[in-house]
């Protein structure tokens, strides 16, 4: 079995798998309780949200995977499908967008098997984690670093796309640090009744040294900076729409949400969906 089709057998089941679960996460919506609650280690008082998939999570929390879901459906899959298809039409441009498609999917599945409170999915979530992070590890290393510069066009707005990766890596970074560190001798508020910063430890951990070091090594006009720097993006892209419908989805369900989170992330995600066009459009 070649490489190739091993490739395409995991993608296959990550369409399914994601599409199973991201549907009946967000359809769902049949009441199992009313008025529960859950006193959190600050001794305050969380609202369960109560019905369909994500009962046992909090009020906040089950909107957020219940917007992560709909962009997944409206946003994810499809990307995925159309890089999957350009992908095996031998598609340079297919293939950076499948990569970073897939970055999104593992990205959101870790979340999903570490935060969600356990429920019925569990095993598909973990299935899903960890076909996306054989996927990205094989698209990954399959690139062709050495000849991947020349398929940039000599317009390519590198400088640009460069800067803005590490200004929003940099962001990202003193944005979760300044919330933990204002918290570091009592637990954050907004743990609620989670155990730990689940999303902060992903994003301090991959997403800020990623966006940072891609872009650092694309101003210094490395072949692995034309590499990361669409992969990192173009997983920007779908993160930072998801991130955006999750912030909506609280302020329709009464959370209050940070109006930097309100105002910055939506901008990222703009910033990010124009680097990616011009990223795509460079690709000769």
């Amino acid at each position: 079995m070649t490489r190739k089709t091993v490739n395409n057998i995991l993608i296959i089941l990550i369409i399914v798998f994601s599409l199973i679960v991201s549907s009946y996460g967000f359809f769902s919506n049949k009441n199992v309780y009313e008025d529960k609650t859950f006193l959190s280690l600050n001794d305050e008082i969380v609202s369960l949200y109560g019905k369909g998939l994500y009962y046992n999570d909090s009020i906040s929390m089950a909107s957020q995977f219940r917007a992560q879901d709909i962009v997944t459906l409206i946003i994810g899959l499809p990307i995925l499908i159309v890089s999957f298809i350009l992908f095996n039409r031998n598609s340079l441009k297919g293939k950076l967008l499948l990569t970073g498609t897939i970055g999104y999917f593992l990205y959101t599945y870790v979340s999903y098997s570490f935060l969600a409170a356990y429920n019925k999915l569990f095993l598909i979530y973990v299935a899903l984690m960890s076909l996306s992070l054989f996927c990205f590890i094989i698209n990954f290393t399959s690139s062709e670093l050495k000849d991947i510069k020349t398929h940039f066009s000599p317009k390519f707005p590198r400088k640009y796309i460069a800067i803005s990766s590490v200004i929003m890596g940099i962001f990202i970074c003193f944005l979760w640090l300044s919330m933990i560190i204002s918290s570091i001798n009592k637990v954050p508020h907004v743990l609620e009744h989670y155990t730990t910063l689940v999303i902060q430890a992903l994003d301090l951990g991959f997403i800020v040294p990623l966006s940072i070091l891609s872009g650092i090594l694309l101003l210094l006009n490395k072949s692995l900076g034309y590499l990361l720097s669409p992969v990192i993006i173009i997983k920007g892209v779908t993160l930072l729409l998801a991130i955006t419908m999750m912030a909506i989805f609280q302020v329709i369900s009464g959370v209050n949400v940070s109006i930097i989170e309100l105002i910055m992330f939506p901008l990222f995600a703009m910033i990010c969906i124009i680097n990616m066009f011009l990223i795509l459009r460079s690709i000769e």
